[in-house]
Parts: structure tokens; sequence; C-alpha cells
């Protein structure tokens, strides 16, 4: 059974900026824990700008790899953020103060399944926003070069 959460329209314009400006400046100790659960800041580089784009993003771990969902609350599109890494998949993160360059890649229809069910377990309201839309919802796994 899922638990329902806000949805990204319920929340205020600008609140993932001032989410990572707070995480960027408190290394981490303002925003690591976000509505109970861990978050990690992706650096993308813009597909078409050519720059660097910094998205907060609940994560889950697999080990040693990070694993970030491209839900979009459900969106029919995919976020900006899962299609810049798509283009381009060297990306940066930062975890609490920790910062360090890595790839992302799409998992496959075989690792997905495992993953989802990891991250599901972390925000329930994945399944809520799955169920909300057509698109596959695509689970990213993030690994330090």
């Amino acid at each position: 059974m899922s638990t329902t959460r806000p949805g990204p329209t319920s929340r205020p314009p600008g609140w993932q900026q001032e989410h990572a400006r707070r995480y960027i400046e408190s290394g981490g100790t303002d925003g690591h824990i976000w509505e109970g659960v861990p978050t990690l800041l992706l650096t993308t580089t813009g597909r078409r700008s050519g720059q660097p784009r910094t998205t907060p993003l609940i994560y889950g771990r697999d080990g040693d790899r990070y694993l970030v969902v491209a839900s979009r609350g459900g969106a029919p599109q995919h976020p900006a953020w899962y299609e810049n890494l798509t283009a381009r998949p060297d990306v940066r993160v930062q975890v609490m103060a920790e910062r360090f360059a890595a790839r992302a890649r799409t998992a496959s229809k075989a690792e997905k399944p495992a993953l989802w069910k990891t991250m599901a377990a972390i925000w329930p309201a994945y399944e809520d926003y799955q169920a909300r839309t057509a698109r596959e919802i695509p689970v990213v796994i993030i690994e330090r070069v």
C-alpha cells in the first residue's frame, strides 16, 4: 500500500533551488534529510545550454551505487535532469558535504524491478506516480568515476 505524498504542483515555485542552495551552503546538514528521506544533489549538463543544472533528488543505495527515480511526480514527460543525463551521462553528485564525479545510466529492464522496490520502500508515492502516467518511470544508477 502506498502513502500519498504531495506532488510537484503542491510545492511553492523555486523550492528546489532553495533546497539546493541550503544543501550546498550547509554541506548537506540542512537539506540532506527532506520530508524524512535522504536527498542528494545531482548536477547535470544542460543538453541544449551546456550549463550546469543542479537538482535535489531522493536517493537510495545499491551497494556503492546511488539510485534516483525520474518520476517528475507522474507527469507525462521525463524531468529535464533525466533528459540531460541521457544526453550527457557524466554528472556531479553531492551527498552531505561529499562531492564527486559520477556516470549515470538508466537501469536495464532486468535491473529495474529490484531497484524500483528499493526506491519505492524509501518513497512509496513512486507507485502512485507510476500509476498516473503512461510512461515508464526510469530508475537511474549513478556510479562514481
